[in-house]
């Protein structure tokens, strides 16, 4: 299996075990004490959402084409928004994808509408971009403007760009066996995503993780800055263990499918889906067969 397609499994299995947290599911006092006491959740099938379709889109057109181009990848993302919409979409690609569908070509000026203007700065493109930093790892350089290429499509503002390179950078370096907090911090654009990683890594990987996220944001705010350090952060924690890894960043709470999905798309780079309880296997949702 190829570093990107590990991460994408990692990907789909953190994103589906993170939406289990959620409300619509277990009311927030029954999923903080099964989280705490490591309890697996008991619902038979683990569906997997937008941070996963999104993903899917991304490889797509790196199996097609070798590299990102930004019309296509459009493309692939309006349509599997069309095939299903409910999938967990954020409020920005509601509006943004339906457009795209009909018009890719008009991208950059319809993502750079978003907001007022000003683009999003949402998480969402940081949680679909740790396979892309899989497939390009041996090229630190060309990580950066792979991943600032898939992010502009749909996540114009300087934020939301700087989210998605620093999980491709940290994808990249996992598959590489090298150490991640320091080095992704340093690749990072000059920006509030920047600000945070450099705060994890001062947090010491003995602190409990709801104090970390308290510290470097769990995804509550959907902002690339308040979600990507402390996913990093829980991924440097845990580089050769995806169960305890989740675990970990389920911990924190907040937008958990997104730092769950962010996390298990870096450390599967690395470590595939080996030592994951073969309960959590059967029950995720399948995946589309290998593309690359």
């Amino acid at each position: 299996m190829t570093p990107a397609r590990r991460s994408l499994e990692g990907l789909a299995l953190g994103d589906a075990f993170g939406e289990r947290w959620f409300p619509l599911f277990r009311e927030p006092r029954q999923a903080y004490d099964e989280v705490r006491a490591r309890r697996t959740p008991e619902e038979p099938e683990w569906h997997w959402t937008d941070d996963t379709a999104m993903a899917l889109g991304i490889l797509r057109v790196l199996d097609e084409h070798g590299e990102i181009r930004q019309e296509p990848l459009a493309r692939a993302f309006a349509l599997s928004y069309d095939a299903d919409p409910a999938r967990g979409y954020g409020h920005g690609m509601h509006q943004l994808l339906p457009l795209l569908l009909q018009e890719p070509h008009r991208w950059r000026e319809l993502a750079r509408e978003l907001f007022g203007g000003q683009g999003s700065l949402g998480n969402g493109a940081a949680m679909r971009a740790a396979p892309l930093g899989a497939w390009f790892h041996d090229d630190l350089d060309r990580v950066v403007t792979q991943a600032t290429l898939s992010a502009e499509v749909t996540h114009a503002h300087p934020e939301g760009i700087a989210g998605a390179v620093a999980v491709a950078v940290a994808a990249a370096l996992s598959v590489r066996r090298e150490p991640i907090l320091e080095a992704v911090a340093a690749r990072t654009p000059e920006s509030a995503v920047r600000e945070g990683l450099l705060r994890a890594v001062e947090v010491p990987f003995a602190t409990e993780p709801w104090r970390a996220s308290d510290l470097l944001g769990n995804g509550q705010r959907i902002r690339a800055d308040d979600t990507v350090p402390f996913a990093v952060w829980s991924a440097a924690r845990h580089p050769d263990d995806l169960t305890s890894a989740l675990w970990t960043t389920a911990e924190g709470f907040g937008d958990v499918d997104t730092t769950c999905a962010i996390t298990g798309g870096i450390v599967a780079a690395r470590t595939g889906l080996d030592g994951v309880p073969q309960d959590w296997l059967r029950r995720r949702e399948p995946l589309p067969g290998p593309r690359n």
